[in-house]
């Protein structure tokens, strides 16, 4: 059984601004184990790619720059730096530098293209079990990322990351159809921007909250996790709160006409967040172990990191939010690494 220091689960944003950080906080090569089924920018490299994200270009430039081990600079011409700082953009132009920095690590730390498949804890030690091996390791970093969230129902559904993919969506026929779409988060709003673009006979929103828009203040963004920026704001402002396309309706999910406005769909696109991926399990434990949302500390020598484990900010208003985004994971990192670096078991 090969033995580490830390090892690293998950290779999306967040399991790259680990290794990232472990290299910075120096930490050897030598000492870091990285698992991960594919090494291929988690699921925004395998799934959300072609969707336009709601983080300023300069945002993602200022991430991609934060980790002196990511050696971002030594390959200045990838596409992002050709952007418009002030805009959103697809996020495959972001995971083309991503891929460039993992391959970089690849060559620097101990990786596993495996899945892992039980944690437990023995003697100061985390005992790794993966599909064909054992690794040992005194602490550990799951970064292992979330999945759309969805309700009971008859109906047959398309997956989020068809509805966000629009040359996926393209490609189903739905000219005589109807689509719910629950939800009006960035999500909802791609969706429906993308089938309304498409020749989609009609699409029915359910919503149970007004719009959320996020609001640039002088030293923070009110609703900044969960309102709506750049153009899904704009998108939305103009054909939510102001005049509905032909072939939009909006329903309230409290509404009397709910139930047979459901009936009426074709098919249903849930939009309403993610969960977290629970496929490890952590023995001894029967059940999902919770995390500080202040800290990420899942156990003595075990972390969550990024959207499965995001942290909980309040603020100058009161008001709560998990912090979900790259930079934020990053930023989050800075502050808890020196936390994690002692809390061994």
């Amino acid at each position: 059984m090969s033995q580490f220091a830390w090892c690293v689960v998950g290779a999306g944003p967040a399991g790259i601004s680990a290794i990232g950080k472990l290299l910075d906080a120096g930490i050897s090569a030598k000492q870091i184990a990285w698992v991960d089924p594919e090494f291929n920018v988690g699921d925004i490299g395998a799934k959300w790619y072609r969707v336009n994200g709601n983080t300023k270009v300069k945002t993602l430039k200022r991430f991609l720059s934060h980790c002196k081990s990511f050696q971002i600079e030594q390959v200045p011409d990838f596409s992002i730096y050709s952007l418009n700082d002030e805009k959103s953009c697809l996020l495959e132009h972001v995971v083309e530098p991503l891929y460039w920095i993992t391959q970089h690590f690849l060559k620097r730390v101990s990786s596993f293209k495996e899945k892992v498949c039980t944690l437990a804890n023995n003697n100061h030690h985390w005992y790794l079990e993966l599909e064909h091996q054992t690794l040992i390791a005194e602490q550990v970093i799951l970064a292992t990322g979330a999945t759309p969230k969805t309700l009971p129902t008859n109906k047959t559904t398309i997956p989020l990351e068809v509805a966000l993919h629009d040359e996926k969506l393209n490609q189903l026929d739905l000219s005589n159809q109807t689509v719910g779409v629950y939800g009006s988060s960035h999500s909802a709003i791609v969706a429906m921007k993308n089938l309304l673009n498409g020749k989609v006979k009609k699409v029915i929103n359910f919503y149970r909250q007004p719009t959320k828009y996020a609001v640039c203040l002088q030293d923070f963004i009110l609703f900044d996790n969960t309102g709506l920026k750049d153009y899904a704001a704009d998108w939305a402002r103009e054909h939510i709160d102001g005049k509905w396309p032909d072939r939009l309706e909006r329903v309230h999910c409290s509404s009397e006409e709910k139930d047979s406005k459901v009936e009426q769909c074709d098919f249903l696109i849930f939009t309403i967040g993610f969960e977290k991926r629970d496929e490890i399990k952590v023995s001894p434990y029967k059940h999902s172990l919770p995390y500080n949302e202040s800290n990420g500390i899942i156990a003595p020598g075990l972390f969550g990191l990024g959207i499965a484990y995001p942290c909980r900010v309040v603020d100058p208003l009161g008001n709560v939010e998990h912090d979900v985004g790259m930079n934020k994971f990053m930023c989050h990192l800075d502050h808890v690494l020196p936390i994690w670096l002692q809390y061994k078991a």
